[in-house]
């Protein structure tokens, strides 16, 4: 009630200076806008007053890489901390390192297979976004391909340094093979597509939606040799939003209330995911039954169930890194807390939950 009087009060000595205004959205959470005070220091609102600022975002076509970031933006979650934020499509995770790091790009979002160069020290980890179950082997069956082991001698499409590489090295091995017993032939996941139903390839290393355009095209003759979930007692498959080293240095604050709006757009993509499948279909130009066949390919519950749980999110990230140290992608252990800013985490995670 000494608060309602307050503000009463306040606009009364507004109005009669100028009439009142629109009052304000007031976002949530707000823990760290700063309120206006009258002369003499004492506040008056709530209004929120952040710095405003341009945010250049890369992104993947598909749920697991836009659903948070495109879901901050359509519910405004970005302007509530005063963030303007541009994307960027590109085709893979390496892709979207190389124009970060000539300064074409701020952020990006990753899957699980870039990840190895934020190891190697080209980015860094600044939120977590969930864990994928995207990623798949796939193969025509026409082709004499049933089991992991039938593709021996075969050609299947692979998209290097992404989590296609790492889910193919995934099945092989459970097939007790190497990339030396097939014929592997370099493609972006949008081409393997064209290929594998234009009978060029056997196989593909893909992620989806792709997985389900294939479907589609090869009907009763499409076979799935492994995904994500089949190697969850061996490995962790997080996809993240990464920056360089220099950005975050220079721009702390930003990146935390990036991650602020991430944190309420998982949220609601969990409550939501049917929705934001056929929003995410409008803005990437793709068919509505293909995104929502789609609305599996994430652990979106996962996302929300571990928000402040660091232990948990630091043992996403070290288990990820034992898999590139098995396969030989990084040859050294580095400690997780040298490539993920597990304090952005922390701060964006007080201040949405304030």
């Amino acid at each position: 009630m000494k608060k309602l009087l307050s503000l009463l009060l306040a606009c009364g000595m507004l109005f009669a200076l100028a009439a009142c205004g629109p009052e304000a959205s007031d976002p949530t959470p707000t823990p760290t806008e700063s309120q206006q005070t009258e002369q003499g220091g004492e506040p008056t609102d709530n209004t929120p007053s952040y710095e405003p600022a341009t945010v250049r975002v890369a992104y993947m076509p598909n749920l697991g890489s836009a659903s948070s970031l495109f879901t901050a933006i359509e519910q405004g979650y970005f302007e509530e901390v005063g963030l303007t934020v541009e994307p960027y499509q590109f085709s893979g995770g390496p892709a979207e390192i190389t124009a970060m790091n000539s300064g074409e790009i701020d952020i990006s979002q990753i899957g699980h297979g870039a990840h190895k160069l934020c190891i190697q020290g080209e980015a860094v980890i600044f939120a977590f976004d969930q864990l994928s179950q995207a990623d798949a082997v796939v193969a025509n069956k026409a082709r004499g391909i049933e089991t992991g082991a039938d593709l021996a001698g075969k050609t299947v499409a692979v998209s290097s340094g992404t989590s296609s590489e790492i889910i193919l090295q995934f099945v092989l091995a459970d097939a007790g093979l190497t990339m030396d017993d097939i014929n592997t032939v370099e493609m972006n996941v949008e081409g393997m597509t064209t290929a594998i139903l234009s009978d060029q390839i056997d196989a593909a290393a893909t992620w989806s939606p792709n997985t389900i355009t294939i479907q589609e095209g090869l009907g009763e003759n499409y076979v799935v040799l492994g995904t994500n979930n089949d190697y969850t007692d061996q490995a962790a498959f997080p996809s993240s939003f990464i920056t360089t080293t220099e950005y975050a240095e220079a721009n702390h604050d930003v990146l935390v209330r990036f991650s602020q709006a991430i944190l309420k757009a998982q949220v609601y993509r969990n409550e939501h995911i049917d929705e934001v499948a056929v929003m995410l279909a409008k803005e990437l130009e793709a068919p509505e039954e293909t995104m929502l066949s789609a609305t599996g390919e994430g652990n979106w519950q996962d996302a929300v169930d571990t928000m402040g749980d660091y232990e948990t999110i630091k043992a996403y990230y070290a288990a990820q890194q034992q898999v590139f140290l098995n396969n030989d992608a990084v040859t050294e252990e580095v400690p997780v807390e040298n490539y993920v800013l597990f304090d952005v985490m922390e701060e964006a995670y007080n201040n949405y939950n304030g």
